[in-house]
């Protein structure tokens, strides 16, 4: 058999393929139940079967995300089982019970209501299907709740201790659960997962709404993406600058790594672009703003910022890696701030269905929260390295005792099965973006009557401005 990877780099890279892959799905899980429960309540406050058009538009669509993101999770279960026994079983007493909690908190009350939510709009009372929907959007966070918890006490543990055997035991469950930088990571993961979803629906949306300006149910779905992107990105911007300062207080080496700085110094540049060398110990072609780096970190001019070689080099994480997804996330964010802020404007001056460009943007950015989220993860993951649990369990002594021509073979095969199936899955969504938002008997006479008159659809942008007035 090959060997392309050694056994450690092979089942790293299994693993960041597979949540790659994972992350996506539970992500616009959250976004898009919450956006149903809103679309919802909605109808029923208003009576205006424009919501429950829209609604029905977007449940198709988050029946196949949320079951794509159930095929995946299963698979990240066995791969950990199998890749990273050694890592299963020395924070198995921890981590074993807390995803056993995500499974009899959230897990359950999904599988409880996501059959009524998703079939039962004809068979059940309207209050009772909104009950069901809200508890499906509950169930969504509560998952990511403890998700989050794991995750966040592999990055910053707490609330435990070592047995004989040399395994992680609980000493106080609230600090194991809300570990210093749980806060923080919940917080932005569901900025990040309502951000997601509001740049796909305006994506969509916006490409509606350039091929028919009549359509009222896609005008609908833009403005109130464009309303999220408004007053989310910015408080996702400010989530974010918190969580730094929480990773700079308990992860600063990964600081190091995200800022770019291998030397410390009081007054650190904020390094805007560049190419970190590791072996050189420095970042060629760099263009800073001098102190601004200890301003933001710090609030101090002259703030002092500990560069990676306070640290011993065997423990130095992918310095480009973490360096450049750091960028491309944040550089997401501000534009997404930028897109939310345009569309205020637009919407001021009574012209954001008129506003083309804006539009076209819109429909440019509809992967961008994914791909921020990916950004963001690459930075989480791989800045922690070489360790599992930070500081105290290395990724190399937590994985499974195989042969690497065996963890290469089984890398092969999750690339090809993933690409085919999540591929076909993908595929499919993509057809149901296609499909346009149903319209009602005003919306299609209007459309007749410009098709009949010869007016294109950029004509009709002077004739149908502030149609439903959102």
């Amino acid at each position: 058999m090959f060997e392309l990877f050694d056994a450690v780099l092979a089942a790293r890279l299994q693993f960041a393929f597979a949540i790659a892959f994972h992350i996506i799905f539970p992500a616009l899980s959250i976004g898009l139940a919450w956006y149903l429960m809103v679309l919802q309540g909605l109808w029923l406050k208003t009576g205006r079967d424009i919501y429950r058009r829209v609604w029905r538009y977007w449940i198709k669509i988050f029946a196949i995300i949320f079951g794509m993101g159930v095929v995946s999770g299963i698979v990240m279960s066995y791969q950990i089982g199998t890749n990273w026994s050694v890592f299963s079983d020395k924070t198995g007493p921890i981590l074993g019970p807390l995803m056993g909690y995500e499974v009899l908190t959230a897990f359950f009350l999904e599988a409880g209501f996501l059959g009524v939510m998703l079939f039962g709009s004809n068979r059940v009372g309207r209050k009772l299907h909104f009950f069901a929907t809200i508890m499906v959007a509950m169930g969504t966070m509560i998952s990511g709740f403890w998700i989050l918890a794991v995750n966040s006490w592999m990055q910053t543990p707490a609330g435990f201790a070592v047995n004989e055997a040399g395994q992680f035991i609980a000493t106080d469950w609230w600090q194991v659960v809300f570990n210093p930088s749980f806060p923080y990571r919940f917080v932005h993961m569901m900025l990040a997962a309502f951000l997601t979803t509001a740049f796909l629906v305006a994506g969509v949306s916006a490409w509606h709404v350039l091929r028919d300006r009549s359509n009222s149910a896609a005008k609908l779905m833009f403005s109130m993406s464009m309303w999220m992107a408004l007053l989310v990105a910015p408080l996702q911007v400010l989530a974010g600058d918190f969580h730094g300062l929480n990773t700079l207080k308990h992860q600063p080496m990964k600081i190091a790594a995200m800022e770019g700085h291998f030397e410390s110094k009081d007054g650190a540049p904020l390094i805007l672009f560049g190419w970190p060398d590791m072996e050189q110990k420095k970042v060629h072609a760099e263009v800073a703003i001098p102190k601004l780096g200890s301003l933001i970190l710090t609030h101090e001019l002259d703030g002092h910022i500990q560069g990676l070689d306070a640290f011993p080099e065997e423990d130095w994480p992918n310095v480009p890696l973490v360096f450049w997804s750091f960028r491309i996330m944040v550089a997401i964010g501000f534009a997404m701030v930028l897109v939310g802020l345009w569309s205020a404007w637009a919407r001021f001056r009574g012209r954001l269905y008129e506003a083309v460009w804006l539009q076209r943007l819109a429909v440019l950015m509809a992967p961008s929260g994914t791909l921020a989220i990916l950004a963001g993860w690459i930075t989480t993951e791989v800045g922690r390295q070489p360790y599992t649990v930070y500081g105290l369990l290395r990724t190399a002594d937590a994985v499974s005792p195989l042969d690497a021509p065996a963890v290469n073979a089984s890398l092969l095969a999750f690339v090809v099965v993933y690409f085919m199936v999540f591929g076909a899955g993908i595929y499919y969504l993509f057809q149901l973006f296609k499909h346009k938002p149903s319209m009602n008997e005003q919306d299609i006479q209007r459309g007749q009557a410009r098709r009949a008159a010869g007016i294109t659809p950029i004509q009709g942008l002077q004739k149908d401005s502030t149609a439903e007035g959102h």
